[in-house]
């Protein structure tokens, strides 16, 4: 694998931004840093070739990941566990978990936890619109009886599936276009010891959404959430994220075209993330 790597201004994500997310879907990272001008635009590629147009397009360089790169991204990452609530802990591994378990307890209160080790572009809950969905589904979940159904579009990483089952979802679906992406949340389940969530690599423009459905969560690029809205009006409630405020005004308006009510919104930086609801 190869990773593609620039850093930028803000000036000049807003004239090659988008450009970029055509060419590189859900394999685009932006790293937003406090306090720096300055973000970190990340493109992970599947060849020397991939990698090698990226740089005379966009300018930034390239390099090739070592066989171990999870393993050493992981022990490079020092972040702070993620609290979801008082239910969910986020962690990088079982050491981790070990390493943090006495503050975790004085904090949360004895909450589950998950363990999704560093990847690339697949979602640990460090990015925003990730972090943002997770407490939207917390929140949302709360008032739930169990065995409630939970489909995920663009599921990554699985953290947001995963996390379902947490909460205490029953029949849970992750979808994926990218077979790697399929690959890490089914390893990730299995590092969790976590049964009954069915991860599938499909396009989710093609998703028959038939049977009625309490809560879709989808982490995608604006154009794609308004392009699949249809589909998802059988769900009782929506998280969507993956929205820059630029866009928030039009993603509105979409749902407002379908019927759907906006029933809370989180912001940070320049990202979105809104619960949305289909009225009964």
């Amino acid at each position: 694998m190869y990773l593609w790597r620039k850093s930028a201004t803000a000036r000049w994500l807003a004239v090659n931004e988008a450009v970029l997310q055509a060419k590189a879907g859900d394999r685009l990272a932006l790293i937003e840093r406090p306090g720096r001008k300055r973000s970190q635009v990340e493109v992970s590629c599947d060849s020397a070739r991939q990698a090698r147009r990226l740089t005379s397009a966009f300018g930034g360089s390239a390099h090739k990941l070592p066989d171990n790169w999870l393993e050493q991204l992981g022990r490079r990452q020092k972040n702070k566990p993620l609290c979801i609530g008082k239910r969910l802990v986020v962690l990088r591994s079982p050491e981790e978990r070990e390493a943090n378990s006495e503050r975790i307890r004085e904090r949360a209160g004895l909450p589950s936890s998950l363990i999704i080790p560093a990847g690339a572009a697949f979602g640990t809950g460090d990015h925003a619109t990730t972090a943002m969905s997770l407490r939207l589904l917390e929140e949302i979940s709360r008032g739930l009886k169990p065995g409630w159904s939970v489909v995920d579009l663009g599921t990554g990483s699985g953290i947001l599936a995963l996390a379902a089952k947490r909460f205490g979802a029953g029949r849970v679906l992750g979808l994926d276009n990218d077979k790697r992406a399929i690959a890490t949340a089914k390893e990730n389940a299995r590092t969790n010891g976590i049964d009954g969530v069915v991860f599938r690599v499909a396009d989710v423009r093609r998703w028959p959404s038939t049977a009625r459905i309490e809560i879709v969560t989808a982490n995608l690029f604006s154009d794609l959430l308004i392009e699949i809205l249809p589909k998802l009006q059988r769900a009782h409630w929506l998280i969507l994220s993956g929205i820059l405020r630029t866009q928030e005004e039009e993603v509105g308006r979409a749902l407002r075209q379908h019927k759907i009510e906006v029933m809370a919104a989180r912001r940070r930086g320049k990202w979105v993330a809104l619960a949305a609801q289909k009225p009964i």
